[in-house]
């Protein structure tokens, strides 16, 4: 089934590829899930995510939004290379009004794709420092380079990672290192901005002017 949809800009175009950039870095043969509804465009890609319902990692979930140039509604699941290639193709136009329309194809199944963080009741439950959710993320790549031995693959690499990013940075926010990771490496991250945290019906969720960052609650520190 086709979906089309047209960005508003060029320049909303760089965001988007930007963004997914660094969203493939984190996850070679990642997807991205487009919805939209009128004139806005949701990006959400899965930095982590468990293989199957029986593992017990954190799904931690970035979004990014953008407008678009005219109403459409879609929900779509592509794969992140397909998008990035549609907009090279894209930006290699002239400036017109038909640049930036892209038919896109729902052809992408992943395990994430069932996961539906809450739309309303989020409450603020304070700030975390960026210099904080940097560190995370540091020690918690060099923890799981550390870990991990080269030769070690399958159910006992996953629960390494899943219980490094799946520990609470502290007591309070409740939000797990993961979500630190997703919001370095998607370039959420201000050098030295605070980064409001809210939560809502046992989901965290992390917001900059960047983006957002969404997971449950952890449930171990």
């Amino acid at each position: 089934m086709k979906n089309t949809l047209q960005l508003l800009d060029e320049q909303t175009a760089l965001d988007l590829r930007s963004y997914l950039t660094r969203a493939k870095k984190m996850d070679p043969k990642g997807t991205v899930r487009l919805r939209a509804f009128g004139t806005l465009l949701t990006a959400y890609v899965a930095p982590l995510f468990t293989g199957n319902i029986l593992e017990d990692g954190p799904t931690v979930l970035g979004l990014r939004t953008m407008e678009l140039k005219s109403e459409t509604e879609i929900n779509i699941l592509v794969p992140i290379q397909a998008v990035l290639d549609r907009i090279a193709f894209e930006l290699e136009k002239p400036a017109t009004a038909e640049r930036f329309i892209f038919d896109l194809e729902s052809t992408e199944r992943v395990p994430w794709a069932g996961v539906s963080p809450p739309r309303t009741g989020w409450v603020g439950a304070g700030v975390l420092a960026e210099h904080i959710l940097t560190n995370v993320a540091r020690k918690g790549i060099a923890e799981v380079a550390e870990t991990i031995p080269e030769s070690v693959g399958g159910p006992i690499a996953a629960r390494i990672r899943a219980e490094v990013w799946g520990r609470a940075i502290d007591l309070n926010s409740k939000v797990p290192a993961g979500a630190a990771f997703a919001a370095a490496g998607l370039g959420f991250l201000v050098k030295d901005q605070d980064v409001p945290v809210f939560h809502s019906q046992g989901w965290v969720r992390l917001s900059s002017d960047f983006g957002h960052v969404l997971s449950k609650e952890a449930k171990h520190f």
